[in-house]
C-alpha cells in the first residue's frame, strides 16, 4: 500500500504530467534504447517513429497518477496492457530497468522541479504498479501454457496456405510445426508474429487478429500490406509477409491474447461494424456466433473504399446465405465503375446515423467495432449521439491504444504502451 504522503505527492504531479508527459516519455525511450538496445526487439519501430508509443505511455502514466489512490479504477486497462505484454514476451526482470529509466527521464525533463521527494514517491508508486503487472502477466503466461496445446512464449508455425483476399490483403493459414494441438482462443483475440528480416538488426514483432473462428487445426491471420503513402514509409513486416512469405515457410507465434472478445453469455442481438482490415476480429466473432448461438441475430456492416480492397466478402456472404438471422451491409466510399455495375454495395459514402437507424431497429444490442482510428472515432461518435451506452460499445485499436473521445495526444485515457 502506498503511504498517504506518496499519494499526495503523486497527485500533485498530475498538472506537470499533463504538460510534460510526452516529453518525459520521448526522453524515456531515447534513454532506454541507448542503454538497453536489446529492448528494441520488443517494440514496433514504426509506432516509435510516429510518436504513437510515446503518447500511449504518456497517457498511461498520467492516468496512473490521476487514479493513484484508486488503482483498481484502471485495473481493466492494466489487464489490456498485460495481454499485450504477455503476447510480446515481456518478463519480470525488465520492469526494474523500465522504472530506473523512467525516473532518469523525469529528472532530465523536469530538472530542479523533480525534487528528491517527487522522485522517491514515483519510485515507490512505480514499484507497486509494476508488481501488479508482473502478477497479472504471470497468471496470463500460466493460463496460456497450461491449456491443451498451449505454450508460454513463442512457437513455430508452418504456413500451410496463402490466399489473396484483395489487392492489398492476404490471409496466412498457420499450423504448428511440431504437429501438436492448436489451442482454442476467444473470438477477437490476436497473436504476435515475430520475424527476423534479412538485413534488419532487430527482431520485428507485430500483432494480428485471428480472422478464423476457434476450433480449426490452424490459425489464420489476414494482413493488409501497408504501402508508403503521404510521407509514411511502407510497413516492414506487412510488406515482408506479402512479398517474401510463402507456403512452407515457418513463423514464430505467441499464444492468442487480447481482451477485445465476444461476450458469448450475452444473448442480445449483436452489431459488428468494421472498416478496412478491421473486419478480421469481427469475422472470427461472426463465425463463432452462428455455430455457438445460431439464434442470436447478427448485423454485419463493413466499410471499404471499394471492391478491390474488400477482403473476406464471399465468406461473410456465404454465412448470411446459410443463416437467416445474419444480415450483411457493405458501404463503399469510393466505388469503382465495376462496383456500380455489379451493385456490389448497399450504401455509398461513410457509415452515418440514418443508415444505422435504418438497419438496426433497436438499441437493445451490443456493438463491436474495429478499424482505423478515424473510423472508430467516427463510429463511437455516432453511437454516443444515438444514445448507445458506453458499456455496449466494444472496440479494438490496432497499435498503441488511444482515446476515441479525444485526439490521441489528449490526456486522461489509459492506453497500451506496447501493441
Amino acid at each position: 500500500m502506498l503511504s498517504q504522503q506518496t499519494i499526495r505527492i503523486i497527485r500533485s504531479t498530475v498538472p506537470v504530467l499533463e504538460v510534460h508527459g510526452t516529453a518525459i516519455t520521448k526522453t524515456f525511450y531515447k534513454l532506454l534504447f541507448t542503454e538497453y538496445p536489446e529492448l528494441l526487439n520488443l517494440f514496433n519501430h514504426a509506432n516509435q517513429n510516429q510518436g504513437r508509443q510515446q503518447t500511449a505511455l504518456s497517457n498511461a502514466i498520467y492516468a496512473a497518477a490521476l487514479h493513484i489512490d484508486k488503482l483498481e479504477t484502471i485495473l481493466p486497462a492494466i489487464r489490456q496492457i498485460a495481454h499485450k505484454h504477455r503476447s510480446l514476451g515481456v518478463k519480470p526482470e525488465q520492469y526494474p530497468i523500465v522504472g530506473q529509466t523512467l525516473l532518469k527521464a523525469i529528472r532530465e525533463v523536469l530538472g530542479l522541479a523533480a525534487t528528491e521527494a517527487i522522485l522517491q514517491a514515483w519510485e515507490e508508486a512505480y514499484g507497486i504498479i509494476a508488481q501488479v503487472f508482473i502478477d497479472v502477466e504471470a497468471e496470463m503466461y500460466e493460463q496460456a501454457e497450461r491449456q491443451p496445446g498451449g505454450w508460454a512464449d513463442y512457437r513455430e508455425f508452418r504456413v500451410v496456405r496463402v490466399v489473396k483476399e484483395s489487392d492489398v490483403i492476404r490471409s496466412f493459414y498457420l499450423a504448428p510445426q511440431d504437429g501438436g494441438a492448436v489451442p482454442t482462443f476467444e473470438p477477437g483475440q490476436y497473436v504476435s508474429v515475430k520475424l527476423e528480416i534479412p538485413g534488419e538488426p532487430n527482431t520485428h514483432i507485430r500483432q494480428y487478429s485471428l480472422s478464423e473462428a476457434p476450433g480449426y487445426p490452424y490459425y489464420r491471420i489476414t494482413v493488409k500490406r501497408e504501402d508508403a503513402i503521404g510521407g509514411k514509409p511502407a510497413g516492414q513486416v506487412s510488406t515482408y509477409l506479402h512479398e517474401r512469405v510463402k507456403q512452407g515457410d515457418v513463423l514464430s507465434l505467441s499464444a492468442p491474447a487480447g481482451d477485445f472478445t465476444l461476450d458469448q453469455r450475452d444473448t442480445r442481438p449483436v452489431v459488428l461494424l468494421s472498416g478496412g482490415v478491421g473486419l478480421t476480429p469481427l469475422v472470427s466473432m461472426l463465425k463463432t456466433v452462428v455455430t455457438t448461438n445460431p439464434n442470436r441475430p447478427v448485423t454485419f456492416i463493413h466499410a471499404a473504399q471499394n471492391g478491390n480492397v474488400h477482403a473476406l466478402r464471399e465468406q461473410v456472404e456465404k454465412i448470411a446465405e446459410h443463416y437467416p438471422q445474419v444480415r450483411v451491409f457493405w458501404c463503399y466510399d469510393r466505388p469503382t465503375s465495376q462496383d456500380r455495375e455489379r451493385r456490389a454495395f448497399d450504401h455509398e459514402g461513410f457509415i452515418n446515423l440514418p443508415l444505422l437507424r435504418k438497419v438496426i431497429p433497436s438499441l437493445d444490442v451490443s456493438f463491436y467495432f474495429c478499424g482505423p482510428v478515424p473510423f472508430m472515432r467516427h463510429i463511437n461518435h455516432l453511437l454516443a449521439e444515438w444514445g448507445v451506452p458506453a458499456a455496449d460499445r466494444h472496440y479494438e485499436f490496432f497499435g498503441p491504444s488511444g482515446s476515441l473521445e479525444e485526439p490521441l495526444e489528449a490526456k486522461g485515457a489509459v492506453t497500451s504502451a506496447s501493441k
